[in-house]
């Protein structure tokens, strides 16, 4: 980040270690201007550069697989053409043994790396295939939003996957589920909501956090209305997991909803803290500001069963994104050195079961466990 478009030095850790990106530009030293078009194409769909150097799958050409002729002559072209080359060598990647032996990653594609292009299917309409299309392969979005396995492959590489974008951990955040559950899942929101908040970061309410900051500020919001569009509806199609989460319950004018997750009685503790530090902005009632503070009431991220990303909100901070068409950028502080790892789990159980949201609590050591891998 703050460096030059495409140079490298991007810092991604990993259960083997920390993979840090390469320099991209077209300068034939450091980057990759001495690339065909076909040392380009094996390395974004095989993960292997020239001298047979075999890439670590956090640059995920188990995705780009699918990209089809077309489409990858194309992106040849304008990273050969419409990038400034930057003859500055990235920082190199240090795994510890055996991960660095790049030699064995073979097996790991052969187990785990799917091989052709995409194929539509022809039982579902264009718009639809666009949106798989750039979902399963361009977009990459099983990489943060697929479960993996004990191989830290994705746990399903497409649609036929009951696992594929059900939700999964990176880097100390959750890339929350995008299939249809009504808790923490695409269940409740429209399609036109769905497009908006990838455009903007903004929509139904809530906002994008974390690394999904960059994506939206860097990607998505450049995409036509029309692709928007198809990657909504594509993903508005995919069923619920069915598996345990929260849920949003809210309350009918006479009488309450009895909860199945949260307590029934919501934390003193955990009240003060919230009207102390939160209210101001998601407002006493959880409702937020429509395009300003995001609503906590009903939000998916907020009732999700991984608390993961809540408890790393309130930890480090955070800020929506800064696009051409959405509104003004706004920071959440950080509470790592305001807050006790008691006070965040009261707050936190507090806001999961305020206001119709219905989730399990968190507690103290769910806070702590997570801080002593942020080193905060």
């Amino acid at each position: 980040m703050g460096g030059a478009p495409y140079a490298g030095g991007l810092e991604m850790t990993s259960p083997f270690g920390t993979i840090v990106s390469s320099n991209i530009t077209p300068d034939r030293q450091f980057g990759i201007g001495a690339y065909s078009y076909a040392d380009f194409a094996r390395a974004l769909r095989e993960g292997i550069a020239p001298g047979n150097k075999r890439l670590y799958p956090a640059m995920p050409y188990v995705s780009f697989s699918k990209v089809p002729d077309g489409d990858m002559r194309a992106l040849y072209a304008y990273m050969m053409n419409g990038v400034q080359p930057v003859a500055k060598p990235a920082p190199p990647t240090h795994v510890p043994f055996p991960f660095n032996q790049r030699w064995a990653l073979a097996f790991w594609d052969l187990v785990f790396a799917p091989s052709g292009q995409f194929q539509p299917r022809f039982d579902h309409d264009a718009q639809w295939n666009r949106g798989a299309y750039l979902v399963q392969s361009l977009g990459h979005c099983g990489s943060c939003h697929t479960p993996r396995g004990a191989g830290y492959q994705e746990r399903g590489y497409d649609d036929s996957s009951s696992n594929y974008l059900a939700g999964g951990v990176n880097d100390n955040w959750y890339a929350p589920n995008l299939r249809g559950d009504t808790g923490s899942g695409l269940g409740r929101g429209s399609q036109d909501e769905l497009a908006a908040f990838l455009k903007t970061g903004h929509g139904a309410g809530i906002a994008v956090f974390g690394s999904m900051v960059e994506t939206v500020e860097g990607s998505l919001q450049y995409l036509s209305n029309d692709d928007l569009h198809a990657i909504a509806r594509y993903l508005k199609t995919l069923p619920a997991t069915g598996a345990a989460d929260g849920q949003y319950k809210p309350s009918p004018q006479s009488g309450t909803v009895e909860k199945t997750r949260a307590p029934d009685k919501p934390s003193a503790t955990g009240a003060a803290v919230y009207a102390s530090f939160c209210a101001q902005c998601h407002q006493a009632n959880g409702t937020g500001i429509p395009q300003t503070f995001p609503k906590l009431a009903g939000n998916q991220a907020v009732i999700s069963e991984d608390t993961t990303s809540l408890i790393r909100l309130l930890v480090e901070g955070g800020n929506s994104p800064a696009t051409a068409n959405g509104p003004p950028r706004q920071a959440m502080p950080a509470f790592s050195g305001i807050l006790t790892d008691g006070q965040i789990a009261e707050v936190l159980t507090f806001i999961r079961g305020s206001w119709g949201n219905d989730a399990r609590p968190v507690t103290t050591s769910n806070v702590a466990s997570l801080r002593s891998k942020l080193h905060k």
